[in-house]
Parts: structure tokens; C-alpha cells; sequence
């Protein structure tokens, strides 16, 4: 049962990075930077629901170090890896507290996401007028969370009854 576990979270985390590796050949920046549309994070929300907190944060920070060794850079790792704890943190409570659907449980994570990476570019930069970029920031993230909250249930209940 343990080594099917392992094969599926293998197969998730190469999925995760087939999906980074798409999205970063199709940057939607718009003129704001750091919008993304957030593909991988379908793996990371089905996972949430299909295992736990500790499988989808294991896939997602180990998704989030190789992604940034193969397509970015240090601060494109600091970005993503702020964005990742945080997003985890909220949707992993809010999944808990089963008040919520899969859709809503995935637009917090988004917006939390693109808030930890705000408060991290605050640091590293040092100034506070990226603020600026709040709310469009907010908007992508409403908007791709939407999206990537649809297509996670789709994924959830299409593999409901793969076993692991």
C-alpha cells in the first residue's frame, strides 16, 4: 500500500512540474508582475483533499525547489516558497473546517499566495509602493482560483476511486 502511495505522489509531483514548466512558457504578466495562472496548484489542492496537509505540502515545496532550479532563480524561489507555506496554511484550515467548497478553498489559497509574495517582495525590496499591485494581484488570484478550484474537483472526483 505504502509503495503505491509513493508512486502516486511521484506521479503527482511530475505532473506539478509539467504543469510549472507549460505555465512558464506562457507568462501571463499582463503588466503586472507575478501573475500566473497557478496550473501546478490543481495537483496541490487535489492532493490536499486525496491525503492530507503533509502529502500536498510535500509535493508542492518539493515542486516549488525544483521549479526554481530548472526555470527561475533565488528570488522566483523565495516568491514561490512564501506564497506556497501560506496558501497551504489557509487552505489546509479551511479545508479542515469543511465549511467551504473545493472552489473556495482554492481562490483563499491563490490570494493568500499572491499576499505572501507582496509581503516578501516588501522585504526584499524594501519599499511599500508595490501595494500597489494589491488588487489586481487579488483579482488574478479570485480568477485563477476559480479556475484551478473547477478543475481540481473535476481531478478529484475523476481519480476518486484510484486507490493509493
Amino acid at each position: 500500500m505504502k509503495i503505491k502511495k509513493t508512486a502516486l505522489l511521484g506521479l503527482c509531483l511530475a505532473l506539478a512540474m509539467i504543469f510549472s514548466y507549460v505555465e512558464s512558457l506562457f507568462p501571463l504578466t499582463a503588466g503586472i508582475p507575478g501573475i500566473k495562472m497557478g496550473l501546478p496548484n490543481v495537483i496541490t489542492v487535489y492532493l490536499l483533499y486525496r491525503f492530507g496537509i503533509k502529502e500536498a505540502a510535500a509535493v508542492s515545496f518539493t515542486r516549488v525547489f525544483l521549479s526554481a532550479l530548472l526555470f527561475g532563480n533565488l528570488f522566483s524561489l523565495i516568491y514561490s516558497l512564501s506564497g506556497a507555506v501560506l496558501s497551504l496554511a489557509v487552505m489546509g484550515g479551511l479545508k479542515k473546517s469543511g465549511l467551504f467548497r473545493i472552489p473556495a478553498v482554492s481562490v483563499s489559497g491563490a490570494v493568500s499566495h499572491n499576499l505572501a509574495q507582496i509581503l516578501a517582495a516588501m522585504i526584499i525590496i524594501g519599499f511599500k509602493e508595490i501595494l500597489y499591485y494589491l488588487p489586481y494581484l487579488i483579482l488574478s488570484g479570485v480568477l485563477s482560483g476559480i479556475l484551478i478550484g473547477v478543475l481540481a474537483a473535476l481531478f478529484i472526483e475523476r481519480f476518486k476511486g484510484v486507490q493509493a
